[in-house]
């Protein structure tokens, strides 16, 4: 009885811990489109860095266009 439960136990955490990655993942992902990318664009502009900024915004951008479903 006690190896059930703990069979049990795992497979219902289990898939809870699963989705809690995947949740975790996708936040991620939000976080560093909207907030981080376009923050870390603009200070390599003003840090005078404008020909890395700009190929990485377009790269960016064409990949964003290609893969969105």
């Amino acid at each position: 009885m006690t190896f059930l439960f703990f069979l049990l136990f795992l497979m219902v955490f289990g898939k809870m811990i699963g989705f809690a990655f995947r949740a975790t993942w996708g936040l991620f992902k939000v976080l560093m489109y909207i907030v981080f990318l376009p923050l870390i664009l603009v200070g390599m502009v003003f840090g005078g860095l404008l020909y890395l900024a700009f190929p990485i915004l377009l790269i960016v951008g064409i990949v964003s266009l290609v893969a969105a479903d």
